[in-house]
């Protein structure tokens, strides 16, 4: 064999022997690698109101928001597709999407099949039926009942689960049916009983009243992202992103938007606020909407405050002097240009001219705190946020945030507080109730919007 042949022959042998490893090499590259080359991250999620959808046009939800922001946090893109439920994991198993953000519950089951991160959100399982429903008030009254619940869910892994411990149930499973939509279906009595995590539950009663949650099915779960099995930096990147967000204050803030206040629930309030919005809001409804598009605001949040202020009562007068829908003081209406406050349609025009001009004054906040400071103020006033403002300068709190505003409102009452302040006592816990209620009446219009 001459050596120009040996040579070729090892060279062969080594290309043999190396070519795969290389390729192999190549081939090997993490998915955060590949995120960051072609500037841009995938997330599988859910088309619905606690997840992802459009409204007026932009992009919003809790697993939406907390997505983007982990995008902007890597410096790439976020693209979003929403697939059936049932292929959410096998998606990013194909490597169609790079992470799944949709409430996902971590589960042994689930686990077998993708990586998950660190718990985001504690949640719990739990029964939900109609308000008039006196038979069903423990786990136990399961039993000889049909439970409905979307398929594939960890719903409907744990009510195996209890029919493994001898609950004697049917379990009747839905196909990509939303859990808002059975939640529908049980306040309006066409199934008895569904299962829904608690931070869907809280959320769905108010834009359902008649729906109550009975007990829980499960001890406390834990809510997180997965990604494909064994891409570790992914999931490593995620971790550290949601330890970051929940430590400068993102995450918080970003929970509140959707999540603000579910805890509390006023049964007879939202119940005759939803016939209302039936029986009264049509008569105002075109007025509410020039108005608001007249000052740049979205008529449904002018709808849900006019709601706070007078129940869309034209004649409302309150023991403080202030008439009509959108509750004007005289003095007021007159810089307005108002010469009958209970007339609805100056009312209406005259109240979001003053909302306007209120809002126009906080120029230094962002959106959304800059419009929650603007209601605020057009319950307590200007002065009084000027001196909220100054207290939370004093106390290192940014004087543009709602949440640092929230903190010092009520502490107006207090002459500890009051006393140092230009404008004096203010019913500081009242405006907060004030921006939380307008929050939650909105909150149900945009959902009505939504759907």
């Amino acid at each position: 064999m001459t050596m120009k042949r040996q040579k070729w022959r090892d060279a062969f042998l080594i290309g043999i022997v190396l070519g795969p490893l290389f390729l192999c090499s190549c081939a090997k590259k993490s998915a955060l690698e590949r995120i960051r080359e072609a500037g841009h991250i995938t997330v599988a999620t859910r088309n619905n109101a606690h997840c992802y959808y459009i409204y007026r046009d932009e992009p919003m939800g809790f697993e939406y928001d907390l997505a983007k922001a982990f995008s902007e946090y890597l410096g790439v893109k976020l693209k979003v597709i929403t697939p059936h439920w049932e292929r959410l994991i096998d998606v990013v198993s194909k490597g169609k999407a790079d992470f799944i953000a949709a409430s996902l519950t971590i589960t042994p089951s689930r686990e077998q099949l993708v990586d998950f991160s660190d718990e985001y959100l504690a949640i719990q399982q739990l029964a939900l039926i109609h308000k008039r429903n006196s038979q069903i008030t423990k786990l136990e009254d399961l039993e000889g009942n049909t439970i409905h619940v979307r398929r594939a869910t960890s719903y409907e892994e744990r009510l195996h689960e209890l029919k493994g411990e001898g609950l004697d149930l049917t379990i009747e499973p839905h196909v990509d049916v939303p859990t808002e939509e059975l939640i529908r279906m049980v306040a309006e009595k066409e199934i008895e009983v569904t299962i829904a995590d608690s931070h869907i539950a809280l959320l769905n009663r108010r834009y359902y009243p008649d729906v109550q949650i009975a007990f829980p099915i499960e001890e406390q779960q834990s809510l997180g992202w997965a990604v494909k099995k064994g891409e570790a930096s992914l999931k490593n990147e995620i971790n550290v992103f949601f330890k970051k967000i929940k430590k400068d204050g993102t995450f918080a803030k970003i929970y509140e938007k959707y999540f603000a206040n579910v805890e509390i629930f006023d049964y007879v309030d939202l119940k005759k606020y939803h016939q209302r919005l039936t029986t009264r809001l049509p008569r105002y409804k075109d007025t509410i909407k020039n108005a608001a598009q007249k000052h740049g605001f979205d008529w449904r949040l002018i709808a849900a405050a006019i709601y706070q202020e007078s129940h869309f009562n034209p004649r409302a007068v309150s023991y403080t002097g202030v008439r009509g829908m959108m509750q004007l003081t005289l003095k007021t209406a007159n810089d307005m240009g108002i010469k009958n406050r209970l007339d609805p349609t100056q009312s209406i025009m005259g109240g979001v001219k003053y909302l306007k001009k209120l809002y126009e004054r906080y120029k230094d906040a962002k959106e959304p705190d800059r419009l929650l400071i603007a209601l605020a103020s057009y319950n307590v006033g200007h002065g009084h946020i000027l001196d909220a403002q100054e207290i939370a300068r004093q106390r290192d709190l940014d004087p543009n945030s709602w949440s640092s505003l929230e903190q010092i409102l009520p502490l107006l009452r207090y002459p500890k507080y009051y006393k140092k302040t230009k404008n004096g006592y203010c019913r500081g816990t009242e405006a907060v109730r004030y921006v939380n209620r307008i929050l939650t009446y909105y909150d149900i219009l945009k959902r009505e919007a939504i759907s």
